[in-house]
C-alpha cells in the first residue's frame, strides 16, 4: 500500500508544508514487513511503502500533484516491480526514468481535444507493449531487459525433460544433476520440521496400506493382502528414497491400481488361470517395457499431459480417497444397523452388531478430521507466538490421531473395530503360495501355466504401466511447480525406471507393484514447506531431502512387528486421516477452485487471471468439461470395463489438443491450462494494455 502523508504536515490547512524549511525534502521507504499505520489513513490498510515530502509554504500547491504522480508510477506494475527489486538510490532513478520514456506529457489545457487523444492513444499503447514485452525477471531476483546487458543473462534451469537424443541419455543426466546432492539431502533433514512429517506421512503411509491390503484381499480371495503390501511398501520405499531422485515421492497402493487388480482377477478366475503367476509374467514385461521406454527417453511424453489432464487425474485419486472413507463408514452402518433395542448378551462381542458402534465410528472418524484441518489452519493464525503455533500446526495429525485413540480407550462399553495386522511376518494365504512364485506355476507338475498366457501378458502389463507411468510422472510433475520453490531438481527418468522396476520384481515374489502417489505425496510435500511470517503467508522452500521417506518406509515395515501398540487404534480414526488427505490435497487444484467459483456471483470472484481474462460463462464450460471427463472416468471404475481405466485417462489428452482448441482461443486456454498464470500481452488487444495501468497525462 502506497500513501502520501499529508498529516505529517506542521500546516494543517497547507498539506506538506513546512516553514522551517528553505528547500523542498522528501524521502521514499519501503518496509521489510507491511504495517498497520493508523495515525496516518482512516482506514485499516497494511502499508509498505512511504512517500513523505515537505517543503516552504509558498510551493505547497505542487505537493499533492507530486504525490498524486508517485501514486500513478505505483500503480504501474513494472515499476511497482522495480521498488520490490530495487537495491538503492541509482535503481529508483533508473526505474524513473524507463517509466518516463513511456509517458505522454501534454501541457495542462482545458481545451484538449478527444480527437488528440485518439491519436495518441496508439502511440502510448505501443510504448506499453514494448516496456511490457522487454522486461524480464531473472533467477537472481533482479530485472533485466533486452535492450541493457550490464549483467549477464545467468542460464535458465536445465529441463529434465529435454531429449539428448541418445540410448538412456535422459537417466544418466538424471543421475548427473541429482546425485551431486546427496549429502545436502541428509544435511537438510536437520529440521524439526522433519521430524513432524515423519510422524504425519507414517500414519498417512500406514493407513492405505492397512485398507487397501484389506481391500485387495477382500477383492482377491486373499491372493494378496496386508502382509504383502506393507512388506512391498516399506522395501520399496527404502530402495527408492536411497536412489531415487525426487525423494519427496510417497510411494504406495492407490485405488485406480486397485481397480486394475479386481479387473484383472476377475478375468484370470474366468478363464481357470492362476492369477498371482500371471501377475509374475506381468513383472516381467513391466521390466522390459521400462528399460525401453527410459532408453528412449519415453518421460518427454509427460509434456503432452497439460494441467487439464493433470487436474483431472488427481481430483480423481483424492475423489477415490473421499469416497473409501464413505464407502467404509457405510459398512460399519450396516454392520452395526441402529436399532431401538438391543440384547445385552451380545454386547462387545464382535459378531453381533453392537449398540453405538457406528455412532462411536462417526464421531471417532469425524474427530480425527476435523481436529487435524483445525490445526492446519491453526498453524496460520495469530493466536500464540509464531513458533509454538507452527510446533502445533505440524504435529496436527498425530495430535488428531492421539485424541481419538485416547478418547476410544476411555469408551469401555461400546466396541469399535480396531486396526488388524498380521502376527509376524506371513502371507495371507500360506497353505496355497509363500514367498516365491514360480513362473511356471503354483503346481507346474500338474497344472503348467499356459504358454500363450505368458505372452498375452503383455497387454495388462502396458495397462499397469501406464497407470504407473501416469500417476508417478504426474505427481513427479506437482511437486516440481515453480511455486512450490523445490530448487534440487527431479529425475522422471531414473524416477520411472526405479519404480516400475522395483515392483516387475516384487511380482516375483507375490507382493504388489506401487507408484508415486498423489495425495501422500503432495501431504508430505505440504508438511516440509516452510511459510513466510507476516500477513498472508507465502512459500518460501520446501525442506528436501532423504531421511523423512526413509524413516517413513522403515516405520511401516517395523509395524508388522508392532502388532500389540497398533491393534489399539480404530479404523475409524484411520477413515478420518483418509478424508483429511482427501480434502487437503484438493487445495490449489485450479480445477476444484473453479467448480466453487459455479457457486458464487461473479463479485466474490478473486482476480486470478483465469477468472479475469476469461468471460465467466466460457470459465465455466471449461469446468463442465473436466467434470464429464471426471465423471465418465469415475463411472467406469465400477463397471466391467474398469481394465480399460488407463487407456479412457488417457483420451483426456487429446481432447485438450484437438477438441478444446476448436471451443477456446489461445489466451483463453492459455489462462485455463496453463501451469504459469502469466498471459503474454501480444495476444491481448492495446485497449486492454492501456486500460491496465494508470498514466499522468
Amino acid at each position: 500500500m502506497f500513501v502520501t502523508p499529508s498529516s505529517l504536515s506542521p500546516c494543517p490547512n497547507s498539506p506538506g508544508s513546512a516553514n522551517f524549511l528553505e528547500n523542498p525534502t522528501l524521502c521514499f521507504v519501503r518496509l521489510k514487513e507491511a504495517v498497520l499505520l493508523e495515525s496516518v489513513l482512516e482506514v485499516s490498510l497494511p502499508i509498505r511503502f512511504l512517500f513523505i515530502i515537505l517543503g516552504p509554504r509558498d510551493s505547497y500547491k505542487s505537493y499533492h500533484e507530486i504525490g498524486r504522480a508517485v501514486s500513478s508510477m505505483m500503480a504501474e506494475r513494472v515499476f511497482r516491480t522495480d521498488m520490490y527489486l530495487a537495491g538503492g538510490r541509482q535503481d529508483i532513478l533508473q526505474s524513473l526514468d524507463e517509466f518516463l520514456d513511456c509517458c505522454i506529457v501534454l501541457p495542462p489545457n482545458d481545451s484538449t481535444s478527444e480527437q488528440l487523444l485518439k491519436e495518441l492513444l496508439p502511440v502510448q499503447q505501443n510504448l506499453l507493449r514494448r516496456r511490457y514485452q522487454e522486461v524480464k525477471v531473472v533467477p537472481g531476483g533482479h530485472r533485466g531487459e533486452e535492450d541493457h546487458n550490464k549483467k549477464p543473462k545467468e542460464e535458465p534451469p536445465e529441463d529434465p525433460l529435454q531429449r539428448t537424443r541418445k540410448p538412456f541419455g535422459g537417466l544418466v543426466r538424471d543421475i548427473k544433476r541429482r546425485y551431486p546432492k546427496y549429502l545436502s539431502d541428509i544435511r537438510d533433514a536437520l529440521n524439526p520440521q522433519c521430524l513432524a512429517a515423519v510422524i504425519f506421512i507414517y500414519f498417512a503411509a500406514l493407513s492405505p496400506a492397512i485398507t487397501f491390503g484389506g481391500l485387495m484381499a477382500q477383492k482377491t480371495q486373499l491372493w494378496m493382502g496386508v502382509p504383502e503390501l506393507m512388506v512391498s511398501t516399506a522395501i520399496q520405499g527404502i530402495i527408492f528414497c536411497l536412489l531415487g531422485a525426487q525423494p519427496l515421492l510417497i510411494l504406495g497402493f492407490s485405488g485406480p491400481l486397485l481397480v486394475f487388480e479386481e479387473a484383472f482377477f476377475k478375468f484370470c478366475d474366468s478363464q481357470e488361470i492362476e492369477y498371482i503367476v500371471a501377475r509374475v509374467w506381468i513383472g516381467f514385461w513391466l521390466i522390459l517395457i521400462v528399460i525401453i521406454v527410459v532408453a528412449c527417453e519415453g518421460s518427454f511424453l509427460v509434456r503432452f499431459i497439460s494441467r487439464f489432464t493433470q487436474e483431472i487425474f488427481s481430483f480423481l485419486i483424492s475423489l477415490i480417497f473421499i469416497y473409501e472413507t464413505f464407502a467404509n463408514l457405510a459398512k460399519i452402518f450396516m454392520a452395526h444397523p441402529l436399532k431401538t433395542h438391543y440384547n445385552e448378551s451380545t454386547v462387545n462381542i464382535p459378531s453381533e452388531p453392537q449398540p453405538n458402534t457406528a455412532l462411536l465410528s462417526l464421531v471417532l472418524m469425524s474427530g480425527a478430521f476435523f481436529i487435524a484441518y483445525f490445526l492446519r489452519q491453526f498453524k496460520n493464525s495469530s493466536f500464540f507466538p509464531g513458533k509454538l503455533r507452527r510446533i502445533i500446526g505440524d504435529f496436527g495429525v498425530p495430535i488428531a490421531i492421539l485424541i481419538m485413540v485416547t478418547a476410544d480407550f476411555l469408551i469401555k462399553d461400546t466396541y469399535t473395530k480396531k486396526l488388524s495386522l498380521p502376527k509376524g511376518i506371513s502371507v495371507s494365504r500360506p497353505a496355497d503360495r509363500g514367498w516365491f512364485i514360480s513362473p511356471m506355476g503354483l503346481r507346474p507338475d500338474i497344472k503348467p501355466f499356459p504358454v500363450w498366457m505368458m505372452f498375452a501378458c503383455v497387454v495388462p502389463a502396458l495397462l499397469v504401466f501406464i497407470l504407473i507411468f501416469m500417476e508417478s510422472q504426474i505427481t513427479t510433475l506437482i511437486v516440481s511447480k515453480p511455486e512450490r520453490k523445490a530448487v534440487k531438481g527431479s529425475g522422471f527418468h531414473l524416477d520411472l525406471l526405479l519404480i516400475v522396476g522395483m515392483g516387475g520384481i516384487c511380482a516375483l515374489f507375490g507382493m504388489p507393484w506401487l507408484s508415486a502417489t498423489t495425495v501422500r505425496t503432495v501431504s508430505h510435500a505440504n508438511a516440509l514447506t516452510v511459510m513466510s511470517k507476516g500477513g498472508k503467508p507465502q512459500i518460501e522452500r520446501v525442506i528436501e531431502q532423504r531421511v523423512s521417506g526413509l524413516l517413513v518406509a522403515i516405520l511401516v515395515g517395523v509395524s508388522i512387528l508392532m502388532e500389540p501398540v497398533l491393534s489399539l487404534i480404530p479404523l475409524a480414526v484411520l477413515f478420518g486421516i483418509f478424508l483429511y488427505m482427501g480434502v487437503t490435497s484438493l487445495n490449489g487444484i485450479q480445477f476444484f477452485d473453479r467448480i466453487l467459483l459455479t457457486l458464487k456471483p461473479p463479485k466474490y470472484h478473486p482476480s486470478e487471471p483465469f477468472v479475469t481474462r476469461v468471460k465467466t460463462w466460457r470459465m465455466h464450460i471449461f469446468t463442465l468439461i473436466q467434470v464429464i471427463c471426471l465423471a465418465v472416468l469415475f463411472i467406469v471404475m465400477f463397471t466391467p470395463a474398469s481394465l480399460a481405466l488407463p487407456f479412457i485417462l488417457i483420451l483426456t489428452v487429446p481432447v485438450r489438443m484437438f477438441i478444446l482448441p476448436h471451443i477456446f482461443n489461445n489466451l483463453e486456454l492459455k489462462c485455463l491450462d496453463s501451469d504459469d498464470a502469466s498471459v503474454n500481452l501480444e495476444e491481448e488487444d492495446g485497449q486492454d494494455v492501456y486500460n491496465e495501468v494508470q498514466m499522468p497525462v
